[in-house]
């Protein structure tokens, strides 16, 4: 197999959008969208999930592991060296890609990590370490957090966790019936007692996207900090969190065709040298004594102990194919799969769609309720036909619940999904009612009885 030259993607204009012809000599890159599953063609719609890597990323691996592999930060031998300069230079690549500065990028496991790494930060200040200098992110009784119905659990679970360990108080921002954040009560909820706003930038159910600089600007406004959960929009929008003005983010390599195990914090130079480190030990200290250590300045006080260093090199490699196809035709062309999902599932009898409808800004995803049939029942019959999609509350029981829902089923596509797929995977969810036996009492708006 030919592997394509991601850079031949771009080809001049980077405001071109991208073309049907393109994303399939893309898709020669991914040899596991050629597989069968049941005797059909996969049709991979489950990318907010974890996506699919390239060969490129893979080959930046093993490239790595074959001529350079060795521990970095540590030794003075030319293996060492050359392990330390591949990994610091996807440091730099993955920063540009968010527009960040080198030490304004900490290595973590994945996103999870690096909210737990801020929110233990916040706790280990509380409790007088690092002061004074890391005195702003002391949090008692009177104090709040903030976040909203709409987030992943992994912003929600350690905000909770760092309120009862604190005694701050946890508030949140409602969201209406298309999933959209309330406004109105935000101004409200953000005040005066206010210490982070720890938000979602795309919802990993509706497709929602929040309004960040609004937020950014509440928040600031009252000297709050804000930390963005970046996961949805890193890998399929442009994204200069500098521009956008918030203080901590978050994302993953696994959701932009890199490798599990390795995800990021983003925060900005002065707030991580504030911080007291959550994990410690060897390669984030200066000075050891029996009695006490101090610290490295960020990010490697934040990076204790042998690094995820092959898993960097690939998601070096993954940063570099998505610009060399570029971000901005990434998120058109996601975009308009999007749009033919939402439009597509509001067409068909018995379903209801969780979050905006057609028209309305949103990622390349959409979660949706089949009428009488469970969620996991709906991609059970959809994994027959080869089509993989997300069934559950996607790490997100609280924006369900707020749905009047338990479980929903989500088709999310990415740069190298085709509107065939969509169209194969909507023609899947037209036959699910009557496979089960179900018979729809809700229909589209103006349909044929």
């Amino acid at each position: 197999m030919t592997v394509t030259d991601a850079s031949s993607l771009a080809s001049g204009a980077e405001s071109a959008p991208l073309t049907l012809a393109e994303v399939d000599r893309m898709r020669a890159d991914f040899p596991i969208l050629d597989e069968t599953v049941n005797g059909h063609p996969l049709a991979y719609l489950d990318s907010g999930a974890t996506s699919q890597r390239p060969l490129q990323v893979l080959d930046a691996e093993r490239d790595y592991l074959l001529h350079r592999n060795s521990a970095v930060h540590r030794g003075a031998h030319t293996l060492a060296a050359e392990a330390t300069e591949s990994f610091e230079g996807a440091r730099a690549r993955v920063a540009d890609f968010v527009g960040a500065r080198e030490n304004e990028i900490v290595w973590t496991s994945n996103a999870t990590e690096a909210i737990n790494l801020v929110a233990y930060a916040f706790s280990n200040a509380s409790l007088g370490r690092g002061a004074p200098a890391s005195s702003r992110f002391v949090l008692g009784p009177g104090d709040e957090i903030v976040t909203t119905e709409g987030e992943h659990h992994a912003n929600l679970i350690p905000w909770q966790e760092l309120a009862a360990r604190t005694g701050a108080t946890l508030r949140v921002i409602p969201i209406d019936d298309d999933g959209q954040l309330q406004m109105v009560a935000a101004e409200e909820i953000i005040g005066s007692r206010t210490r982070i706003l720890a938000f979602t930038h795309v919802s990993n159910v509706t497709g929602v996207i929040n309004p960040v600089e609004r937020l950014v600007a509440l928040a600031h406004a009252v000297g709050a900090l804000v930390l963005l959960d970046a996961c949805q929009s890193a890998p399929h929008r442009p994204l200069d969190l500098g521009a956008l003005g918030v203080d901590f983010a978050v994302f993953s390599a696994h959701k932009m065709l890199g490798p599990t195990g390795i995800g990021v914090l983003y925060g900005r130079g002065e707030l991580l040298d504030a911080m007291p480190p959550f994990l410690t030990g060897g390669s984030m200290i200066t000075t050891v004594t029996l009695e006490k250590a101090e610290y490295l300045p960020a990010p490697q006080r934040f990076e204790a102990g042998t690094q995820r260093v092959s898993q960097v090199i690939a998601f070096g490699a993954a940063v570099d194919y998505l610009s060399q196809v570029g971000m901005q035709r990434v998120h058109d062309w996601e975009a308009a799969l999007g749009q033919r999902l939402v439009e597509g599932l509001e067409s068909i009898p018995g379903i209801t769609v969780l979050g905006p409808g057609p028209g309305v800004e949103r990622a390349g995803l959409a979660s949706f309720v089949v009428e009488g049939v469970h969620a996991h029942d709906v991609g059970q019959y959809l994994d027959d036909l080869g089509i993989a999609v997300r069934v559950g509350h996607h790490c997100a029981q609280p924006l369900h619940r707020r749905f009047g829902v338990t479980a929903s089923t989500r088709a999310s596509a990415y740069l190298y999904n085709t509107p065939a797929e969509v169209d194969a995977f909507l023609e899947g969810v037209r036959g699910v009612t009557a496979f089960f036996g179900v018979v729809p009492t809700q229909y589209p708006q103006g349909s044929q009885l």
